[in-house]
């Protein structure tokens, strides 16, 4: 069902020139809580996320939640036409959201200082691999890379193998959540402090980076290189993931010292949990191997619900390792009103993710799926004052 409420940021206006994953995420929050997002597109092809992962039709699944909410408008912005829409535009933009290579905007003369003079409250979020400045500003960076460079790639997977990709592009989303952070707090210092329009400069790497907890300071102090552990929370114990007798998995994490008396006496080892070397974690972790044989000894001999079941009653944290079926089944997702139903353009039934985070007052939702290519280019360009007449004629000459 469309959210037809107004949401918090109902009256902001945003201007998206960006592509694929981290620019379309950060303008995808901003249009979820009611920002009026106009998403600018190549007019041969559009982004090419619509084109990506899963199709249905000749549609990226994916592109129907990604894009939600905005205004498509095919702008060729390689073309002395085409950036004059978008300064057009900007004159009554609060935000605009771009993830070039940084100096592109600035070829086609509609980089930030180009654009603040037009507009000097102007917000824009500049997303980037290595940022605006730098040696490695003009090299090409992709959420992959970043990654890399920003330590997350370095810790994740097991010891006796290379690094491993977590499943989804985590490097560009976290990007994208640092643009909107700074948006928001870009909007605020304007609008309540008395400032003026700023850019924010959210480098990839920075923002992968900026999640790797004390990995600098353990390294700086001690000496101390964090290096891949699996499942595992090195320093921290007992915190693993174990196999079931069912072939499924479960999370625990017992690392608190009196729930990790009640997790050995629901495994049947009161013995552990009378343990007065094993009453603190320091004693745990020197023993890690060993209870995580005795927990795994005892999962193994169990389906996954009668695991859940006992550590549960027990009052363990633990819990099944979702699929997506696992996803769309769960009675708190349903509960929690975290999957929407829609329809495909062609009727189909689709479930897809609900808006987080949840406001009281005012909360985000979901008013259109991602839309057809260039859907909304008349609608914004009559707005800008272009006739019908002209429209064809920008059309005729590629320019939308």
């Amino acid at each position: 069902m469309a959210d037809t409420g107004s949401g918090p940021l109902t009256g902001v206006k945003v201007l998206e020139l960006g592509t694929l994953i981290a620019g379309p995420v950060c303008a995808r929050m901003l249009a979820e809580f009611g920002a009026e997002v106009i998403k600018i597109e190549a007019p041969d092809g559009g982004d090419q996320l619509r084109q990506w992962r899963k199709m249905y039709q000749g549609t990226s699944l994916w592109w129907y939640v990604q894009a939600r909410n905005k205004k498509s408008v095919t702008v060729n912005l390689r073309a002395p036409e085409g950036q004059e829409i978008v300064r057009k535009l900007v004159r009554t933009t609060d935000i605009v959201i771009e993830n070039f290579r940084p100096g592109a905007l600035e070829k086609w003369g509609i980089g930030w200082e180009q654009l603040s003079a037009l507009n000097p409250q102007l917000i824009m979020v500049r997303l980037s691999g290595y940022g605006q400045d730098g040696p490695y500003r003009d090299r090409p960076g992709f959420g992959v890379v970043a990654e890399a460079m920003g330590g997350m790639r370095y810790v994740t997977g097991y010891p006796d193998r290379p690094p491993v990709r977590i499943g989804i592009s985590i490097g560009d989303s976290i990007a994208a959540l640092h643009g909107v952070i700074g948006a928001l707090m870009a909007l605020h210092q304007r609008n309540v402090n008395g400032g003026r329009g700023q850019f924010v400069d959210v480098a990839l790497y920075e923002a992968v980076f900026n999640m790797m907890e004390s990995l600098v300071p353990e390294f700086d102090v001690l000496g101390f290189k964090r290096e891949r552990a699996g499942n595992a929370l090195p320093g921290i114990t007992p915190s693993n993931t174990y196999p079931t007798r069912d072939g499924r998995y479960v999370i625990i994490g017992a690392n608190n010292d009196n729930i990790f008396k009640r997790l050995m006496m629901a495994i049947g080892r009161p013995d552990l949990a009378a343990d007065a070397t094993l009453a603190a974690n320091e004693g745990r972790v020197a023993r890690a191997d060993e209870l995580d044989r005795a927990i795994e000894g005892w999962t193994r001999a169990h389906d996954l619900d009668a695991v859940l079941e006992a550590l549960e009653r027990a009052e363990v944290p633990c819990g099944r390792v979702y699929d997506a079926e696992d996803i769309v089944k769960d009675t708190h997702y349903a509960a929690r009103r975290m999957i929407e139903q829609w329809q495909l353009p062609d009727g189909k039934p689709m479930r897809i993710p609900a808006v987080v985070p949840k406001l009281s007052e005012t909360p985000g939702g979901t008013r259109w799926l991602g839309p057809a290519l260039g859907a909304h280019t008349a609608e914004v360009l009559r707005a800008l004052g272009y006739s019908d007449t002209e429209q064809s004629g920008l059309k005729e000459r590629g320019v939308i």
